[in-house]
């Protein structure tokens, strides 16, 4: 009953310009548990964990490292972990267990989000027995081995790797796994089209996990989506500029390539090149809301009035919060 109150509370808080589906997400809350095992040291580790199946719970391999006879647990009820698919590069284990008495969440599709979309992020941060929420926005989506990696704005803590991240119908599309450090931080989500790789793995009895996850690897061996966090972050707008040239020579393809040239272009006053860099992001992915949103600003400040209202009017096609910030940073009424 105390679990039924409290996830009545967490929908209570969700801000109400949010679409979320609060029906839909109260069945996601209860798929949400703690994945818990002792180190060789003799310290607690704890992360989260989702129900994809019957007896299946989804979770990241780094919250099972170095642990000897992990667990699964809601409340004052443990589940012994039988066995264990691990994929340790893309960092997602698949744990079996008997007798999981709950619902299983219902799938989405990271392939076919886009930027601005409305999220919640669900999990036990910080070992918490009560899980917690965080809602956010789809700030960047990059293809990775059939999936998309999601970097959103919904914020989880330490203890909440291995968590759902949900859509706005309470579908499962990604599972919260790594962040970037500071007060600015990026956070990332591991596809759920992941789900069949790990699939096909046998199954073998619980264990300590190796080896390092692709987001953990040297800087020149990550993919290029992660080299750039850094720099951008920082705002050390040369090395983005370094990253991001090799970045397009590799995927010429890549709108979000194309992105991170123009800014660090832009930010290095190269408004030349940054429009160039900008307008070939759009060729690619048209849908592009960030770029689309640079291109406007540029003509804002060439005081290209109808490159602005052309570019509020595509902005508007896509989503309209993104069209009011664009009008609101560029100085317009309701129309520019």
């Amino acid at each position: 009953m105390r679990k039924l109150i409290l996830l009545l509370a967490m929908l209570t808080y969700i801000p109400a310009s949010y679409a979320f589906d609060r029906a839909k997400l109260f069945d996601s809350f209860f798929s949400i548990v703690l994945v818990r095992g002792y180190n060789h040291d003799g310290s607690l580790a704890y992360g989260s964990g989702v129900i994809i199946a019957p007896n299946k719970v989804l979770t990241n391999c780094h919250v099972l490292r170095q642990t000897k006879e992990p667990w699964v647990s809601r409340g004052e009820d443990s589940y012994t972990i039988t066995a264990i698919q691990a994929d340790s590069w893309h960092d997602i284990c698949l744990l079996t267990m008997e007798n999981l008495p709950f619902k299983a969440v219902t799938l989405g599709n990271s392939n076919t989000l886009k930027k601005g979309q409305e999220t919640i992020s669900v999990g036990h941060s910080s070992g918490n027995p009560s899980p917690v929420t965080s809602v956010g926005i789809i700030k960047s989506i990059y293809p990775l081995d059939h999936g998309s990696v999601i970097r959103s704005t919904a914020r989880f803590a330490l203890g909440a790797s291995g968590s759902g991240l949900f859509d706005g119908e309470g579908r499962l599309i990604g599972i919260n796994t790594f962040k970037t450090i500071g007060r600015n931080a990026y956070f990332y989500a591991v596809p759920v089209e992941w789900i069949s790789y790990i699939e096909k793995l046998p199954a073998e009895p619980p264990h300590s996990l190796e080896g390092p996850a692709f987001w953990e690897a040297n800087d020149a061996d990550k993919p290029f989506f992660l080299q750039v966090a850094a720099p951008e972050l920082q705002e050390d707008w040369i090395k983005l500029q370094e990253v991001a040239n090799n970045w397009v020579k590799a995927e010429p393809d890549n709108s979000e390539a194309w992105y991170e040239l123009g800014l660090a272009n832009e930010k290095l006053d190269k408004l030349v090149e940054a429009e160039t860099a900008y307008r070939k992001s759009v060729a690619v992915n048209a849908l592009n809301t960030d770029s689309l949103f640079r291109l406007g600003m540029l003509a804002a400040k060439k005081g290209d009035t109808k490159e602005m209202h052309t570019i509020q009017l595509a902005l508007l096609e896509i989503d309209q919060d993104i069209a009011a910030e664009f009008s609101h940073e560029a100085g317009c009424a309701e129309q520019c």
